[in-house]
């Protein structure tokens, strides 16, 4: 199966289309798994990322179609938490939840090539099922990501009208009459049109945040054979009504993360009483349900 219909199976097995972001931050964790390191080493901390990020895949599996391990995070570790970063995304793999790896790679030729066959698929080093990939260094950055998804049966998500509110700086600027947004779309939906499965998606998929509702529909229309990965919802201020319009009758062709608002449920005032510290895990796994509730897209 490609990764489309991969993703598509997922979300019609769960009946969900919330994918959980993993983002783990040393200030923000559980006090126990705080506790535990000793000696602010990166090691230390590194364990207990991936403590952290195993156990939210325990409460969350049988909820979510996907993950979406933010790389930056364990970056900051250096080497300890490259190592934790693989080990978490191992275990989603082994918990069949499919892993969307945030690294936003591009690069031309041999480099982007080496990026993909690094991150792209079950054979790969990293393993991952798709990665976030960014397209301002042009159509011959993209097409070596694509040649590696057609191989490896990977997908990608490519930056294309983000939810920060800088983004407009350049993805708003017209150029010819058209948005730069808008022809990267273009440009998404021409590769991905020789290669569509059967639901009618390609390997290309797109992000669009939740934070530009009008611009979310604009692209859903312009971008019929791409999954959107949906950030901003949640801590950043994205709603249920903001992110509907990304979605195909049915309740396929998006996903909607969630990184804070899910993971450290348990400092959220709603769950903070009933589960704190002592029962964090308890309180992700109510974020996530309350999450597909609100999200209650798919037929």
């Amino acid at each position: 199966m490609t990764f489309a219909s991969r993703l598509a199976a997922a979300v019609r097995r769960t009946r969900s289309v919330t994918c959980v972001g993993l983002d783990p931050r040393k200030a923000n964790l559980p006090a126990g798994l705080r506790e535990t390191v000793q000696g602010d080493r990166p090691e230390e901390w590194a364990a207990a990322y991936t403590q952290f990020c195993c156990e939210i895949l325990d409460a969350v599996a049988d909820l979510v179609p996907c993950v979406k391990p933010q790389a930056a995070f364990f970056e900051q570790l250096g080497p300890a938490g490259m190592i934790s970063l693989g080990e978490v995304i191992a275990y989603a793999r082994k918990k069949d939840v499919l892993v969307i790896l945030d690294g936003k790679r591009n690069d031309i030729g041999s480099t982007a090539t080496a990026y993909a066959d690094a991150y792209l698929g079950g054979e790969s080093p990293w393993g991952s099922d798709a990665l976030t990939v960014s397209p301002y260094l042009g159509r011959d950055s993209i097409e070596p990501f694509v040649e590696v998804c057609d191989a490896r049966r990977a997908g990608i998500f490519v930056l294309v009208k983000t939810s920060n509110p800088g983004g407009g700086l350049l993805q708003n600027r017209q150029t010819d009459g058209q948005t730069v947004y808008a022809r990267v779309a273009e440009l998404l939906t021409e590769l991905n049109a020789p290669r569509t499965d059967s639901d009618g998606y390609g390997p290309l998929g797109a992000v669009v945040g939740a934070t530009y509702p009008q611009e979310l529909a604009e692209m859903r229309s312009a971008m019929p054979h791409s999954w959107i990965l949906i950030p901003g919802f949640g801590a950043q201020g994205g709603a249920a009504e903001d992110v509907k319009a990304g979605f195909h009758p049915g309740g396929l062709g998006a996903v909607v993360n969630s990184s804070r608002h899910i993971i450290f449920a348990h400092a959220r005032p709603e769950f903070a009483e009933t589960y704190g510290d002592a029962r964090w895990q308890d309180a992700v796994r109510a974020a996530t349900e309350q999450m597909n509730q609100q999200l209650n897209v798919v037929d």
